[in-house]
Formats: structure tokens, sequence, C-alpha cells
């Protein structure tokens, strides 16, 4: 009984989410929002989560190039953490980290502030007042969330291979010269693009779950504190399992 009623749940919202994704989709072709307000979506996508972003990036780059150190200097191929590090995060620790730092920042926040105005009656609001809360709420977070998290993907590859070069060439000793040229000859533009499509898939998923999750808060406190955990939860889960299926597609 529990497993299926669990079961029931679960189809439930992915057809929820999946009907809300439909409609962002279509209400932003056709009736496309205010820019001020997705200009503002933008700010909190991209600058205020470029700190943790970044420094997760860089910290990603400088541990996978120092192990990767103790490992290749017993066959002597130091030369070789440069690739390693560039294809690690370009292809998959760059757009994942990313998608798992901004899904507990940002989809905590919007699960949070749409919990809130759920609670509270705003988005009723909103309805009576003839203002379609797709349009005005959840619209503009998407838009921010595919424009800005690839481009936060981005500068985590970058700092990350920053970060794998100062400690491989600067703290370890390894040639400069062949660690960038073993880097820019086994890195191809392809696997940038893997990772920036990778990226914009993670941002639908992360705004569709908190705005769903926040669309579907009840309980007043208790079910905004509910909300913003299950967000986290599953956006974090879904990350995952997504990355994989797509690590299948696109290699």
């Amino acid at each position: 009984m529990v497993l299926g009623r669990r079961f029931t749940q679960f189809i439930t919202q992915l057809g929820g989410m999946t009907e809300l994704l439909a409609s962002s989709i279509v209400v932003g072709f056709t009736h496309p929002p205010k820019w001020r307000e997705t200009a503002r979506q933008m700010f909190n996508f991209g600058v205020q989560s470029a700190p943790v972003v970044l420094l997760t990036g860089t910290a990603t780059g400088c541990i996978l190039a120092l192990q990767m150190w103790y490992q290749f200097r017993l066959m002597q191929m130091e030369t070789a953490i440069g690739p390693v590090v560039s294809l690690s995060m370009t292809n998959e620790l760059g757009p994942l980290l990313t998608g798992l730092m901004v899904a507990g920042r940002m989809g905590a926040a919007m699960a949070a502030e749409l919990g809130t105005m759920r609670v509270t009656e705003q988005i009723d609001a909103l309805r009576s007042l003839a203002t379609d809360p797709i349009r005005y709420l959840v619209v503009p977070r998407l838009i921010a969330g595919i424009v800005m998290i690839p481009l936060l993907t981005a500068f985590a590859m970058a700092f990350g291979i920053a970060g794998g070069y100062v400690v491989a060439v600067k703290l370890k000793g390894v040639n400069a010269a062949f660690y960038w040229d073993n880097t820019v000859r086994f890195t191809a533009p392809s696997d940038v693009w893997v990772g920036i499509i990778k990226s914009a898939v993670f941002a639908m998923i992360i705004v569709i779950i908190a705005c769903y999750k926040g669309f579907n808060t009840a309980g007043g406190a208790e079910g905004v504190g509910k909300a913003t955990t299950g967000t986290v939860v599953a956006a974090s889960v879904t990350i995952l399992v997504t990355d994989f299926f797509l690590t299948n597609i696109l290699f």
C-alpha cells in the first residue's frame, strides 16, 4: 500500500512538472515576460551564485590535479594531468557541480519564495487580477536559469582548469609547455559544448522542480520548509540521474 501510494504520488508529480514545463515553454514564446523581472532573476542566478560556483570549480580542479599527480608520477605521466583535469571539468564535473550548487542555493530560494506566496494566497491574488502566474513567476526564472547556469558552468570549467594548472605546474613542478600542449590537444570544442548542453538541461530541472514544489505548497510555514527541502533533494537526485543518461546520449 505504501509503495503503491508513493509510486502514484511520484507519477502525479512527474506529470505535473511535465505539464508545467510545457506550459512555460508555450507561454514564453506566445506571451514573453517582462524583461525587468527576467533581468532580476538573471542577477539572482548569475551574480549571487557566482562565488560559490567559482569556488567549487577552482577547488575541484585543484584537488583533481593533486590526486592525479600522486597517481601519475608513479608512471611518469605527469603531463597527462592537464587533459584529465580539462576533460573532467568540461564533460562532467563542471556542469554537474554547478547544477548541484545552484540547486542547493537558488532551488531552495525559489521554492521558499513561491511557497510563501502560495500559503499567503498571493498566487491566487495574481489569478484574480487576470495575471498568469506561469508568465509572471515561472517563465522569467526559466529563462534566467537557461541563460545564466551555462555561463556559470563555463566559468567553473575555466577556473577548475586554471586551478589544476596552478597545482600541477606551480606547486608540483610539472612542465608547463607539455601541460598546456596536451591539454589543448586532447580537449575539443565539442567537450565544452557537452558541458554547456548538460547545464542547460540541469537549469530546466532546477527551475521546474522548484516552481512546482512552490506552487503546490500547503500547511503554512512547515509546508514551506518541506517544499524547500524537497526541492533540493529532488533536484539533486534528478540532476545526477539525468547526467548519466545525457552522458550516454551525448557521447
